[in-house]
């Protein structure tokens, strides 16, 4: 090796580059990391592992852990070369303290030290310092143990030797600054476990722990509620892992590992019997969750191969209409990812990739992934042409069902469903809707309301369930028509069938008011899965909420308060000194009006919860698990997550 290419190689203090100052991150917080509520605060979390996940990207690393301490700190390890601590030339001070205080600063913009990297902007570490009240860097390099202590960004001390070691690696501490995460400090172990899991199968090979120390398991090795992820064939496990709640069409994962044009492509894909497409993308280990290049790309490779073996086998002769991309898309679960050096973001959540070479070199890479696989595997083949004819005539009926959803949908006033009552408000913004369970809840909520800005819609029993259902027979669902014309939106566009236009939505807060029983839960899930399934525009538009009504009503003489739970139940009746009577709400037709209002319905006082999907590819196995035939996972969930559960499934 030539002295210059040594110098190259070695990650060093100059491969640290300071882009910038930081100064703006503690005025500016949401412009660094999204906002500054629960998703900002375990985004700090993400960035921190993300310097680790590069480390094992390149090769250097293949073992990460992250611990929640008891104060809501955050603890992250690796075993990586460890953060260089000789001195920076330009900045004259730790190349530690640069990547630490120096907004942009790192090895990432260094193209010698990473090929590509994580992390949603590459903001870094030193945005994690400046949103966390203290931070601790500790690092094992050179045989020894380096540390540098930070306050709200600023280094309290210059970097300095605390002893020997014979290891490497990097471990960071950080505690969230509470002036800046007003709403919460708290993280949540699943928010932070699932992501783990989800990098684990991205970055096989690499042990990926987390570890709960605010929660005690006394079977566990620690002591604590934890987790240890390692994953042996990435992605293919990752779709064994989504899948696991559906029935699989054919045996075999359908994968590839490869580079094409200097971009490596990592692809899996599966096909089960249901009727919804699961796909799922990543670049450098981000969830692309807008698609963009890639996922098209994907698409473009999938579709054209398919259609050339069907079209070859003569099995398409007898149908009387055109397959679509759609088609060959119905009941397959797959994962896309890519590692691109230098990707351009688009979309409004800077989560859609924009670089126009992936998409030749992804669908070139799956078009040579299918077309061997179909030559193998002919039987595997003739059941996937079997079921996109299917799915083509499903798709057939499907269209004229929701030509007349839409026709309903696009008339006047009259053309709204008889069992909605409007608000006579017209500026959608400022209008919501109660979907409500039966005549007798919305008949309560039809008075209680404030009929100038809230709309009563009720719903007749459990409406159907989608996970399990045909395209078409959805689409002729009456409650599921009454919701579609209700809210004004319009289906289906030349690019995508199932695509929902909002412009025309009637209402901007949709909300989902249920009994607070193990029944109203489930036709609560009903509704969210179908929304899931069928308008996931609405939920990543912020526009669905769920209600929460209160379970009891404590009352002593005249003093009377509402709880939601037992413990505050508990807590009420303590306070009022015992003799109390307590009244359990066992469906909302229990409560007046009034009661209804105050409680649920009142702006002021009420509690909405609003839905979100975080995590796309968790919230996919848990509607599929949740409305699927296997009950022993229901079971479990339904066990751990609700407080009140009466099973007999």
């Amino acid at each position: 090796m030539s002295e210059e290419a040594g110098k190259k190689k070695k990650y060093s203090a100059d491969s640290i580059q300071a882009l910038e100052g930081m100064e703006h991150v503690r005025m500016r917080p949401s412009m660094y990391i999204g906002d500054v509520g629960p998703r900002g605060l375990h985004h700090l979390v993400y960035e921190v592992v993300d310097n680790s996940i590069d480390e094992a990207m390149g090769g250097h690393c293949d073992t990460i852990s992250v611990v929640i301490n008891e104060d809501n700190s955050i603890t992250t390890k690796d075993n990586g070369r460890g953060i260089p601590v000789d001195m920076h030339k330009k900045e004259g001070i730790s190349a530690l303290e640069v990547v630490m205080t120096k907004i942009g600063a790192g090895g990432k913009f260094d193209k010698d030290s990473y090929k590509v990297s994580g992390g949603l902007h590459g903001v870094g570490v030193s945005v994690v310092n400046a949103l966390s009240d203290s931070l601790k860097a500790t690092v094992y390099r050179d045989g020894k143990i380096w540390e540098q202590e930070y306050e709200r960004g600023k280094a309290l001390y210059p970097v300095k030797s605390v002893g020997e070691t014979t290891e490497r690696g990097t471990m960071v501490t950080f505690h969230p600054d509470d002036q800046i995460f007003e709403q919460t400090i708290e993280y949540s172990y699943e928010t932070l476990s699932n992501r783990m899991r989800e990098l684990s199968f991205l970055n096989k090979g690499v042990t990926i722990s987390i570890m709960d120390k605010r929660q005690k398991d006394p079977e566990s090795e620690t002591g604590y509620v934890g987790e240890t992820f390692y994953s042996d064939e990435g992605l293919k496990e990752f779709v064994t892992f989504l899948d696991g709640n559906r029935e699989q069409l054919i045996q075999n994962i359908i994968s590839i590992e490869g580079e094409k044009n200097g971009i490596p492509v990592e692809v899996a894909m599966v096909y089960n019997t249901s009727y919804t497409e699961n796909l799922h993308s990543y670049v450098n280990n981000i969830n692309t969750h807008e698609g963009g290049t890639h996922l098209s790309g994907f698409r473009r490779g999938l579709t054209t191969t398919l259609k050339k073996y069907a079209d070859s086998s003569g099995m398409l002769d007898k149908l009387k209409f055109e397959v679509q991309g759609d088609d060959f898309r119905e009941g397959l679960t797959a994962i896309v990812s890519v590692k691109v050096a230098e990707p351009q973001f688009e979309g409004q959540t800077k989560t859609k990739l924009g670089n126009r070479e992936v998409s030749s070199a992804v669908s070139q890479a799956v078009s040579e992934m299918l077309t061997d696989y179909l030559e193998e595997h002919p039987d595997d083949a003739k059941t996937i042409v079997q079921k996109v004819i299917l799915a083509a005539q499903a798709r057939h009926a499907a269209t004229k069902a929701r030509e007349m959803v839409q026709r309903k949908t696009v008339m006047s006033i009259g053309g709204l469903p008889g069992k909605l009552s409007d608000c006579s408000e017209q500026d959608p913004t400022l209008c919501e809707v109660f979907l409500v369970e039966g005549d007798s809840a919305g008949g309560t909520a039809k008075q209680g309301r404030d009929r100038n800005f809230q709309a009563i819609l009720p719903l007749r029993g459990k409406i159907l369930n989608v996970e399990k259902a045909m395209p078409h027979r959805v689409f002729e669902n009456e409650e599921i028509k009454n919701i579609y014309t209700a809210l004004g939106v319009t289906i289906g566009t030349e690019e995508d069938s199932k695509a929902l236009n909002l412009e025309k939505l009637r209402y901007h807060k949709v909300v989902i008011m249920c009994d607070a029983d193990v029944d109203g839960s489930h036709i609560e899930t009903l509704i969210l899965t179908f929304f899931y399934r069928y308008m996931r525009e609405l939920i990543e538009g912020g526009h669905v909420y769920i209600a929460t009504p209160p379970l009891y009503l404590v009352k002593k003489g005249t003093k009377k308060q509402y709880a939601w739970d037992e413990k505050e139940r508990d807590a009420i009746a303590d306070s009022y000194n015992g003799n109390v009577s307590i009244q359990r709400y066992k469906g909302l037709g229990e409560m007046n009006a009034e009661q209804l209002w105050d409680t649920t319905m009142n702006p002021e006082f009420r509690t909405l919860r609003q839905v979100s999907i975080e995590n796309a590819t968790e919230a996919d196995r848990i509607f599929s698990m949740l409305m699927g035939d296997e009950v022993p996972p229901r079971r479990e969930f339904i066990e751990k997550n609700a407080v009140y559960a009466n099973i007999d499934a």
